[in-house]
């Protein structure tokens, strides 16, 4: 279903989800105040606007409040971030996503209206460590402060050609699987207890992050 996307501030994250959200052929009305990267992404969002969005009557003349998503992405100007946030909530916009710099700005984007606050670097930041530091973990995205979903690539020999219940992930583990990646095209969703796990297949599993670190380590 096609959806209508604005996004304030064209840097390098507002700039990339400009193009994730084209590419997946969604409807992106792309601002900035910077000449230069509002003439760089005329070619590729629906529509961009050279605008101050801070200034209040320029984001009503837009029509902000029409959008399903308003992205708020823009860089270091932290005031500047919450003061277009807070505007675009008493506008009426449905869905507001906001780029924190830090802790304190992630708070305070929530207080005045932010639907979702998202923290690129220290996302990145968090996913690279894990990368770097674990077995066989390919990915790892952090879904609260002590969940998380991990990609684990099974090299564990007493796992190979074994159903997901004769293994009993849950009971031995603490954590469920919720898909399974085979070769580069085969993605096999709510895998039932009888799939077989093959070597190098890539688990995709949730749980507490002490119980997905326990299961990367058995990747030995």
């Amino acid at each position: 279903m096609r959806k209508t996307f604005a996004i304030i501030g064209l840097g390098r994250f507002g700039g990339s989800v400009c193009k994730e959200l084209i590419e997946s052929d969604q409807e992106v009305l792309a601002i900035d105040n910077c000449e230069d990267r509002v003439n760089k992404y005329m070619n590729i969002a629906t529509h961009t606007v050279l605008a101050n969005a801070q200034d209040e009557s320029t984001l009503r003349s837009l029509g902000l409040r029409n959008f399903d998503y308003v992205i708020v992405a823009i860089g270091e100007d932290i005031q500047a971030s919450i003061l277009v946030t807070l505007m675009a909530k008493e506008m009426g916009v449905p869905h507001i996503v906001a780029k924190a710099q830090n802790e304190y700005h992630a708070r305070v984007l929530e207080k005045v209206g932010a639907d979702i606050v998202v923290h690129p670097e220290r996302d990145m930041g968090i996913r690279l460590g894990h990368k770097l530091t674990s077995n066989n973990m390919l990915d790892f995205i952090e879904l609260s402060e002590d969940y998380s979903l991990a990609e684990i690539q099974v090299s564990y020999r007493k796992f190979f050609n074994k159903t997901i219940e004769e293994i009993n992930f849950r009971k031995h583990y603490n954590v469920t699987i919720v898909a399974i990646r085979r070769g580069k095209n085969d993605l096999i969703v709510s895998p039932p207890p009888n799939q077989i796990i093959l070597e190098d297949d890539v688990l995709l599993v949730v749980g507490h992050n002490d119980n997905v670190d326990y299961l990367d380590e058995k990747m030995k």
